[in-house]
């Protein structure tokens, strides 16, 4: 192995250009063994100590480049040792090191390049800030929910049925006042909590389940005969456990809940515990609750061994991250999750029903949208995982009646919300059935009825195939055909004796442009005798019709009236939020008053064609400020696609104009906008209408189908634009249709003949703040690529020179050429392989299963960005130089703490004595202990890893005990100018550094143990307890409380140190944020490697390895001889 030099003869801290280190190939120490012979040479070596004997002289320590700094000085000071450790001379070659820096510089010194790198990336990151909580915010609309609650625990659910019984518990909700809390009467419900979520948090839908049977359905003979029953409503107290940073855990809930639901599903067999009819099935599965993490524990259950066939069916979540992981910190949770979908994506991949054990489940994913910045919504997606045959997504925005965006917590008390789920488990129900519920056919049908808009292209209409109902008997007096291509518009309802109807003749098949028909109303559309407004799909009666349910004249008893079978539309009506020159939001909030909504009804040509009329029927007694428009209109007219890209919109944005003799509704279709990435604002200007006043102001709605979100906006005119589109690292969808992009949908009134001007611009400084929710967790990866890269710089010119330069002066040599070239490279690859390089091509080795899916990489965007969109290539170097600023505020932070520190240690201590080469007594600054003591400690602390703690908390106390050694080293140098104290300082900071930036990796699953000791579960912690995943970090660290200095490398081995550091980062710009916990072990490779430097380049022996701990390799390695 090639001879190692000890050190260099520059104390500054200053850059130098990186062509005079190039120059240089070896530095040694300002020695020569003639006029110094009190300093031993070293044996014939392959490396010479850097830790102890460190020789300065007045000349080049005051910067004095000359050749008399070649010579030995007169009445010069031996050497100072940082350490106890035998000295070692140094190479017997002299060599003369030129002053490449400035003297006096200050620790808080920066070049300028890399200060305004940092200043640009932190104005990037105040920018984020700022409009993350200044602009594109969506308005709160929940209101209040009130609950009289009370929870009956199961002492009988124990360690008999499982083994977390100590550890967890289960409930059973009951509403004060309504139910009975002695006995079990309907249908099992279970509750999930999420991520340290509360049991107690199922109250608000289970109140309002018990108090909407109990008042509406209990005495309904209908709800009763088709088999609708109260609900249970059973919760699980999981001590607010900690399941999105630890996988064992979300597996160790998932193995008690089903013990739970055998349990749940075994009551209803207790004749005690239950009243029920004898003559009902009992049940045999659950309807399952989750929210957050909650939802994602559900799906897990159904792969885990002790899963009981079809025990559960039917699956509701709300804001669960189905897609992919919140925080990729643990790799079992990484693992669990490419299992659960694997095994979801496989089972509806299966041709035939029986080869799917998932073909009776639903499940329906409910996202809060842009308010939950707990978990982002993307992820709440399941298109990746399940058909539209068996579940969906869909934003709270989207649903009737809620229309508003709601946080993390608030999805689960929000009252507009929690109705209509209350109200759909309750037409899901059908305890006639073993099941409990409702066929999945009619399960999904429920849903889409009641979560869905009832706008999509796909919704269906099921009123132009019932059997006519209504005899509508009518004369001239009383009926007003409205001319073809005419609209219909009524201001006012009511006025006419006995009421009057409104004919529109349906146009006849083989018509020129395609028809549709669309009606808007703000009277209320239902099958009521007693209903001011009915709208039917008439024909003229016959006799072979069958028998009518509703009978309405018109006619007044005359003789020539006219009679026709018809068809009551409310079963299609769809809801929409009132839009009013007074209007703000689509909701009424908590203090305002409820106002109605709007009813829409939209048929195509193909769904009337058995229909000569549509009959608009007003029967309203008196005259009611209620309007109807209704009209047949041109598809062409009604609907534009503008193909533009993202690039122009961004540089110049779109115009459009509807005309002044437009449809009521029209629809602006922008395949392009997909991304969730960008926001928009949209302005509408509209002239006046002179002649009459409109019937309502303007409306938009802005909506994607996949998955489906509905955003309203009610008297419009300026909006802002935001959507859950295409996000970073999720997978693609399973149907890889082509995407229709963003479609704006308008309701103006007609009769208005001015038109409409719509502008849509990319808003620049909005689309920043949406960054965080998609790229936060690049904090945990991309910084780590600049710690390497500026670490592996330091190792390179201590390598070359014997000078391992500061932080910022390594930062300001790696922004010159080694950053911005990788950060170049990484942004091409972005551009060019976008989805080619996959987890199967960089991971192999990791054991991963692939999925079955050939034709379908779900793993696709889990590179770099999370995206292979070439329009969004500026993401790389627009996150490195945030990283870049956040890496210098660390750096500053850590240095301003060492030295608060180290101040605080002069106070209380000594100054550290300069070591004299005669009698070489210990410095009071690192003064190890025995070799023995460390050794024990260390085997302790790894004794505790194997059985007791995890990994991370020793790495917490490996990150304390550098932190220290750092303010040691600071403390030192503070005393003298010696270039061996300035080496060591520097390199105990960066290493001090690079642990910091893995330490948020750690800290999650400290947190889970942490949470495990405070409710008392003492069983030893699962996982975590790989004593080679912290061995390293702890021999490193334990190492450099010793105060050695590591040794220079000098030969091809330094190629080693270089390589390690640049592939370090090279996985933590690549996979850094999909698999962050690989990075924990990246850098533990690199601290083995430093470790292996640190303790010998020759053979290894016994002795050796206890050498490491007290800085006495040279020692061992001749035997353990003293000198």
């Amino acid at each position: 192995m090639k001879t190692r030099s000890s050190g260099s003869s520059d104390d500054g801290s200053g850059p130098f250009p990186e062509s005079e280190i190039s120059k240089l190939d070896d530095v040694g120490t300002i020695i020569d063994r003639e006029t110094t012979p009190n300093l031993r040479s070293s044996s014939t070596r392959s490396r010479t100590p850097n830790g102890v004997n460190w020789e300065h002289t007045g000349s080049y320590a005051n910067g004095v480049d000359s050749a008399a700094a070649c010579k030995p000085t007169p009445g010069h000071p031996p050497p100072v040792s940082l350490s106890a450790s035998p000295l070692t001379g140094p190479n017997p070659k002299t060599t003369c090191l030129p002053n490449l820096r400035r003297n006096g510089r200050s620790l808080w010194s920066m070049s300028i390049l890399a200060l305004l790198t940092a200043f640009l990336g932190l104005a990037v990151l105040a920018t984020i800030s700022y409009t993350l909580v200044n602009r594109q915010l969506d308005p709160k609309g929940c209101r209040m929910s009130y609950m009289r609650p009370s929870y009956l625990r199961f002492p009988d659910f124990d360690t008999e049925h499982t083994r977390f019984a100590t550890k967890y518990s289960l409930y059973l909700y009951r509403e004060q006042g309504v139910d009975d809390p002695n006995r079990l009467h309907g249908i099992p419900v279970l509750f999930i909590p999420g991520n340290a979520g509360s049991y107690k948090q199922v109250r608000p839908i289970a109140a309002e389940a018990a108090s909407y049977y109990h008042s509406q359905l209990r005495n309904g003979a209908i709800s009763v005969d088709s088999g609708v029953r109260n609900l249970d409503f059973f919760t699980v107290d999981f001590n607010e456990d900690i399941t999105a940073f630890h996988g064992q855990t979300l597996l160790d809930q998932a193995d008690y809940l089903n013990e739970a639901v055998r349990f749940i599903l075994s009551l209803y067999s207790d004749p005690q515990r239950v009243e029920r009819n004898s003559q009902l099935p009992d049940p045999t599965s659950v309807i399952i609750l989750g929210h957050s993490m909650g939802g994602v524990v559900a799906r897990t259950m159904l792969v885990q061994p002790n899963y009981q066939a079809n025990s559960i069916n039917t699956i509701i979540t709300m804001s669960a991250p189905h897609a992919r992981p919140p925080v990729s910190f643990d790799g079992q949770i990484v693992q669990i999750y490419d299992e659960i979908n694997d095994y979801w994506r496989n089972a509806y991949s299966q041709k035939w029903a029986n080869n799917n054990p998932l073909w009776h489940v639903t499940l329906v994913s409910i996202a809060g949208g842009n308010l939950d910045t707990i978990v982002p919504s993307d992820y709440a997606s399941l298109e990746s995982l399940v058909p539209q045959t068996h579940g969906f997504t869909v934003f709270t925005t989207s649903i009737p009646t809620v229309w508003t965006s709601m946080d993390h917590q608030a999805i689960m008390w929000c009252d507009q919300f929690r109705k209509v789920v209350a109200q759909a488990l309750y037409e899901i129900v059908d305890v006639r059935r073993a099941s409990q519920t409702k066929p999945r056919a009619d399960r999904m049908r429920v849903f889409r009825k009641k979560f869905l808009p009832g706008l999509e292209p796909d919704s269906e209409k099921t009123s132009h195939l019932d059997s006519p109902a209504t005899l509508l008997t009518l004369d001239d007096d009383s009926t007003g055909i409205v001319p073809a291509g005419e609209p219909l518009r009524l201001a006012t309802l009511g006025g006419k004796p006995g009421g009057r109807a409104y004919l529109i003749p349906v146009p006849p098949q083989g018509s020129p442009a395609s028809k549709r028909f669309t009606l808007l109303t703000d009277a209320r559309i239902e099958v009521s005798q007693e209903s001011q407004l009915e709208v039917l799909l008439c024909s003229v009666f016959s006799q072979s019709d069958s028998q009518f349910t509703y009978s309405t004249s018109l006619s007044g008893g005359s003789s020539s009236s006219t009679k026709l079978a018809c068809k009551n539309t409310a079963g299609d009506a769809v809801l929409l939020p009132a839009s009013t020159s007074s209007s703000r939001h689509p909701f009424c909030a908590d203090g305002e008053p409820q106002v109605p909504p709007f009813y829409y009804l939209e048929y195509d040509l193909e769904h009337l064609l058995d229909h000569q009329f549509i009959a608009v029927v007003d029967n309203s007694p008196s005259i009611s400020h209620r309007f109807v428009v209704a009209e047949f209109s041109d598809h062409s007219e009604s609907r534009q696609t503008y193909e533009v890209s993202l690039t122009k919109l961004l540089g110049f944005g779109l115009t459009a104009t509807l005309p002044g003799n437009r449809p009521m509704t029209a629809e602006l279709r922008i395949p392009s906008i997909t991304s969730s990435m960008l926001v928009y604002s949209l302005d509408i200007e509209h002239g006046s209408c002179p002649e009459r006043p409109p019937l309502f102001a303007p409306m938009v709605r802005q909506y994607l189908n996949q998955p489906y979100e509905s955003r309203y906006f009610v008297n419009a005119k300026h909006l802002t634009v935001s959507l859950h589109g295409v996000a970073p690292y999720l997978p693609p969808q399973l149907h890889r249709d082509a995407p229709e992009g963003l479609a704006f949908q308008f309701w103006t009134d007609p009769s208005c003949a001015s038109p409409i001007h719509v502008s849509l611009r990319v808003d620049v400084l909005g689309s920043f703040g949406k960054l965080y929710m998609r790229y936060r967790t690049v904090f945990a990866a991309f910084p780590l690529l600049i710690v390497t890269l500026v670490l592996r710089k330091q190792f390179r010119v201590y390598d070359k020179t014997g000078t391992f330069v500061s932080f910022s002066d390594s930062l300001d040599l790696s922004l010159r050429q080694s950053i911005p070239l990788l950060l170049m490279s990484m942004t091409l690859l972005s551009m060019s392989l976008g989805g080619k390089l996959t987890r199967g091509s960089w991971l192999a080795w990791a054991g991963t299963k692939a999925s079955r899916h050939t034709s379908i990489d779900f793993h696709r965007n889990d590179l770099l960005i999370g995206t292979d969109d070439p329009f969004f290539w500026f993401l790389v170097p627009l996150i490195g130089t945030v990283c870049i600023g956040v890496c210098v505020v660390l750096h500053y932070v850590t240095l301003g703490l060492t030295l608060t520190l180290a101040g605080l240690y002069n106070l209380v201590g000594a100054p550290p004595k300069l070591v004299t080469e005669q009698r070489r007594p210990r410095s009071m600054s690192f003064v190890p202990s025995t070799s023995r003591r460390r050794m024990v400690t260390t085997a302790a602390l790894l004794l505790l890893v194997s059985f007791f703690i995890p990994y991370q908390f020793a790495y917490l106390v490996a990150c304390l005990v550098q932190l220290f050694t750092v303010v040691r080293a600071l403390r030192l140098k503070g005393h003298t100018t010696s270039v061996t104290s300035s080496n060591y300082y520097n390199y105990a900071h960066s290493i001090l550094l690079l642990m910091l930036w893995v330490l948020p990796i750690n800290l999650p699953i400290l947190a889970v143990w942490i949470r495990n000791l405070a409710v008392h579960w003492l069983t030893p912690f699962s996982s975590h307890h790989n004593v080679l995943s912290i061995m390293p970090f702890l021999v490193l660290v334990e190492n450099l409380t010793t105060g050695r200095m590591v040794p220079r490398l000098t030969s091809g081995l330094r190629h080693v140190t270089s390589v390690l550091l640049f592939a370090t980062a090279l996985c933590a710009a690549i996979y850094g944020v999909s698999h962050a916990y690989m990075l924990h072990y990246l850098v533990n490779i690199i601290a083995a490697w430093l470790v292996i430097v640190h303790s010998t380049t020759d053979t290894w022996s016994v002795p050796d390895f206890g050498a490491m701990f007290d800085g006495r390799a040279g020692e061992a390695r001749k035997g353990g001889k003293a000198p």
